[in-house]
């Protein structure tokens, strides 16, 4: 019984130092989020911070609405992929862990 803690506190550390060399991996990685048929996009780094957004020129003299609709649109795609990506990302960390069901990790 001893031995098999042991084990499973080794397991916890590699984990624990895995989920961190993931977590700085992350925040290195861009994603695109797009809106209106790529007319409106925006990179943003897996920490969820906009590093910069690209308006196709056509847009620029249309109604101003539409343009803050697309903006947002873009902001909001760009986001659902920087989560699924983390997802992706700490789905193969927590491998081999005898982790209950259901169980989320704290991050």
């Amino acid at each position: 019984m001893k031995n098999a803690i042991g084990q499973l506190m080794q397991q916890a550390q590699r984990m624990q130092e895995n989920v961190q060399k993931a977590q700085e991996e992350l925040a290195m990685t861009e994603v695109v989020g797009e809106s209106g048929g790529g007319l409106v996009r925006l990179v943003m780094n897996g920490r969820k911070e906009a590093l910069k957004i690209d308006v196709d020129p056509s847009l620029l003299g249309e109604d101003r609405d539409m343009l803050e609709d697309l903006v947002v649109a873009a902001i909001n795609d760009a986001v659902r992929r920087a989560d699924k990506l983390k997802e992706e990302k700490m789905a193969g960390l927590t491998s081999g862990i005898p982790l209950p069901a259901g169980f989320k990790m704290p991050f």
